[in-house]
């Protein structure tokens, strides 16, 4: 008798049933999320990102950062992401919706990147990215990233110097030849924009409830405290 059919009909349900719980009941779960409105702050989370900042995450998937940096914020107790600052509260599914594809990572060979603008704000923190790529080793002694100077034009300068010039911003041991000006190109602007859109430091009172919080160091009578779950602050 010839089982063939038989095996190749098991092993086709067997694939379709880990398909249909892996894939397809996550994506109808997940695909039913939507941004929330907040009526105290105005606006819409999460966030739409610029156009600029979507030209950002092109550019840090075509060099890599994928593979030295994560952008999920784990929970208390799962590792020490809040200890870190790398984010107020862990990451929920609600903060990917806008994105056509999350770049979770595959290591930690970096710092975690998903609340990145929160750690450096405004012109402040587009300054300390265009110094830390064009060389870490300015803004974090020691680092073992890669430098990205050819994110950056060394060019001559031609009547008045550009306002957006960066010189003034790097020390000595990397100004220019005199009569030359070092300006940031398309790509490293855009990929600095994406970086400082990384924001999630808003609460959806939907997940709220399953938000761990750290516990409350435990006093000398009561024992060692249990983690909770309640709404972060």
């Amino acid at each position: 008798m010839n089982r063939a059919p038989l095996l190749f009909l098991g092993i086709f349900m067997t694939l379709a049933f880990s398909w249909t719980g892996i894939v397809l009941i996550n994506q109808i779960s997940y695909g039913k999320l939507t941004p929330v409105y907040d009526e105290t702050e105005g606006k819409t989370f999460p966030l739409t990102p610029t156009g600029l900042a979507m030209q950002g995450k092109r550019v840090y998937e075509d060099l890599g950062c994928i593979y030295c940096h994560t952008q999920q914020v784990r929970r208390p107790g799962f590792g020490v992401d809040d200890k870190r600052g790398w984010g107020d509260r862990q990451s929920v599914a609600r903060d990917y919706i806008r994105e056509g594809r999350v770049l979770l990572g595959t290591m930690r060979t970096g710092p975690d990147l998903r609340n990145v603008g929160a750690r450096y704000v405004g012109e402040s923190g587009r300054e300390w990215h265009i110094r830390h790529f064009y060389d870490p080793q300015i803004t974090s002694p020691g680092s073992i990233m890669p430098h990205f100077a050819f994110l950056f034009e060394t060019r001559k300068i031609v009547g008045q110097p550009s306002p957006h010039a960066i010189q003034r911003l790097l020390p000595a041991d990397y100004q220019p030849p005199l009569g030359y000006e070092i300006v940031p190109t398309r790509r490293a602007d855009a990929l600095i924009e994406y970086l400082l859109s990384l924001n999630d430091s808003y609460t959806y009172p939907q997940e709220s409830r399953y938000i761990v919080t750290e516990p409350e160091p435990a006093s000398e009578t009561s024992g060692a405290a249990a983690p909770t779950t309640e709404p972060a602050k």
